[in-house]
């Protein structure tokens, strides 16, 4: 495609051309694209010249198309037509919750919590469908083409529009079989005899900074699993291994089950961060995007679902 053809000179041109053709003068011509005559004049000829062929025949009072200037006006007419044929198909599809929506979504919570809701959002928007990407790496939603994405903790990336969902604790749990064979920590530095299990993926590992209000405390536990994947460390938590810190949204189900218990209740591992749903841009999002947005945060209303 020769983009050539839609520079700012070349449309200024086509537009006197067809206000030439539509009025029969350079006169009428310049009143309706207010421009003088004269400007009118230089721009078809300049057409004219880069074209190779006359278009239109001059006189004193009024011009006359030629045969190859009637040509030129009824395709050029017939391309404007397409052109605001397509932008209004584009402005209507935008209206539409239908396509493809691409999500960005943490990779154990996408698969614990997340996923399991999507069925719902497809049997609301039938016409929607979904490709989910379920990472624990930080994924560039801009450069990678997503639409939107679910971020747990700080957001960092200022191009991205962010809506929180709910606030992200990390705590410590352990099953009751371990702490009853270990005894419960009571400081954090008590949990410097305990076997902890260890995430890779904390921004503060191997240390773990522990927060009481405006006290803050640091130990590097040692524990015998250490592992970039939080689900198999829980899968050791409740087999009687250790200590582990991780999301609410981890554990709250084997909490809830008794199968874990909380320690140092009054303290939260990392600094407190947020759920989020981030979006390229506010400007001009697709209704299937806004549809999304709508949807996603009413599951977090009135709390998060694994608060409920």
């Amino acid at each position: 495609m020769n983009l050539d053809v839609l520079s700012h000179q070349h449309s200024d041109e086509v537009a006197a051309f067809l206000a030439v053709a539509a009025q029969g003068s350079f006169v009428g011509a310049g009143r309706v694209l207010q421009r003088h005559p004269t400007v009118v004049s230089k721009r078809l000829a300049a057409m004219e010249a880069r074209l190779g062929v006359r278009l239109v025949e001059r006189s004193t009072r009024q011009v006359r198309i030629t045969e190859a200037g009637l040509r030129l006006e009824q395709r050029l007419r017939t391309a404007i037509e397409l052109l605001e044929e397509a932008q209004q198909q584009t402005a209507e599809a935008a209206g539409e919750v239908r396509g493809t929506l691409r999500l960005a979504l943490p990779a154990a919570m996408g698969r614990r919590w997340l996923g399991p809701m999507l069925p719902a959002f497809l049997k609301a928007y039938p016409q929607v469908s979904v490709y989910a990407d379920y990472s624990e790496r930080r994924v560039d939603i801009i450069d990678e083409g997503f639409d939107a994405a679910i971020r747990i903790g700080a957001l960092e990336d200022s191009r991205l529009v962010a809506k929180k969902l709910c606030d992200h604790r990390r705590i410590l749990c352990a099953s009751p079989a371990y702490l009853e064979r270990h005894g419960v920590p009571e400081t954090p530095q008590d949990l410097l005899r305990h076997n902890c299990l260890r995430f890779s993926g904390l921004a503060s590992f191997p240390h773990w900074r522990l927060h009481r209000g405006d006290e803050i405390q640091t130990v590097t536990p040692s524990g015998n699993l250490t592992a970039n994947d939080s689900e198999s460390l829980l899968a050791a938590a409740c087999a009687d291994e250790g200590i582990l810190g991780a999301g609410d949204w981890l554990m709250s189900r084997d909490i809830a089950a008794g199968r874990l218990r909380q320690v140092l209740a009054d303290w939260q591992l990392d600094t407190p961060g947020g759920v989020y749903l981030v979006r390229p841009s506010a400007r001009f999002p697709s209704a299937t995007v806004v549809a999304f947005k709508q949807w996603i945060e009413s599951k977090f209303v009135p709390a998060a679902p694994w608060a409920v």
